[in-house]
């Protein structure tokens, strides 16, 4: 009987951590940016800087299933475009995101505008962007469930007990360098901090947070093959996030890969392009607590890119290295 009480101690145990690190998870989450694990394939999403960094129309949309099996687990939805132009012999770039989350009893959407302005340096291009655009968000308090104990009340004013939503003004910007062999971006979103009130009771803040970002091509002795590193650092100056990936294309067609998300997940990725169409899929493995919870988190990304004649007749030589 001793043993049975210690058992069932131990499991309960366990699960109450489980809880225990959910909880610390999804707040955080709920005032962050939709993690990707193939950020390489979707810069303007973190940097409107680097919307219309290469000669193409750029779109792609992209899914994000996180913590599979875990119940109210991120879940993400994205469309983003992006296509440079010309005022007489000026260059600009312009882009559009359109996002959707959930996690736990919380719904995000955003939208976003984004203009860059661009100038040639050091025989690459720099640009600096704006982004701006408005979060929506609600809260569904119909779904709170407070357990009736001696320790716990059923009802708290501080939190809602029907669906409230709120909207704020959401602005980011972002300077962005390419060059023919390597990228590198510095950006911040959710610049003002924006405080989204749901009535005169409730409200919450989105955290500021500032990116940098890089990666490459190493071409290899077989020409068929490129190593593609790159790098993202996200922080907000109270969290640092580090991530880095590799991948190997092979004859810009089909590429294979891993990454690694410091102190959270392994990930493995690979995709394919045919034409001006791409198709990128991408696993983690949680190296955390999460994983006791979860078979992981999957995403997946489709694209497609047009070549735009901006050189009046010449061939571009600008080659992009997000995918090629």
């Amino acid at each position: 009987m001793r043993d049975t009480r210690i058992r069932r101690m131990y499991k309960t145990t366990r699960y109450l951590l489980l809880l225990f690190v959910l909880s610390c998870a999804m707040p955080s989450r709920a005032q962050d940016d939709t993690q990707l694990s193939q950020y390489w394939a979707m810069p303007t999403y973190y940097n409107a800087g680097a919307a219309g960094s290469y000669d193409k129309l750029n779109i792609r949309a992209a899914t994000r299933q996180q913590w599979v099996g875990m119940p109210g687990a991120p879940k993400s939805f994205l469309i983003l475009a992006d296509m440079p132009f010309r005022i007489a012999k000026s260059r600009h770039g312009v882009g559009v995101l359109l996002g959707n989350d959930s996690y736990g009893l919380f719904k995000t959407m955003s939208l976003g505008i984004q203009y860059a302005y661009k100038v040639r340096l050091w025989g690459g291009q720099l640009s600096l962007g704006l982004q701006v655009g408005v979060l929506s968000q609600t809260f569904d308090g119909t779904e709170v469930f407070i357990p009736e104990s001696d320790y716990h009340q059923t009802t708290d004013d501080a939190i809602p007990s029907t669906e409230v939503n709120g909207s704020a003004l959401d602005i980011g910007f972002g300077v962005y360098y390419t060059h023919k062999y390597f990228y590198a971006g510095l950006s911040a979103t959710h610049l003002t901090q924006p405080t989204i009130s749901f009535d005169d009771t409730y409200e919450g803040s989105i955290a500021r947070i500032f990116y940098f970002t890089a990666g490459g091509n190493i071409p290899l002795k077989n020409p068929l093959y490129e190593l593609q590193p790159a790098m993202m650092l996200k922080t907000t100056f109270q969290m640092l996030q580090a991530e880095l990936s590799l991948r190997l294309k092979y004859n810009n067609f089909i590429w294979g890969g891993l990454g690694y998300r410091w102190k959270e997940a392994v990930i493995i990725m690979a995709g394919a392009e045919y034409k001006n169409f791409l198709l990128g899929y991408s696993y983690d493995y949680s190296t955390s607590a999460i994983q006791k919870a979860s078979s992981g988190s999957h995403e997946i990304f489709l694209g497609y890119s047009m070549k735009l004649n901006m050189s009046k007749g010449k061939k571009n030589k600008h080659k992009s290295i997000r995918i090629l």
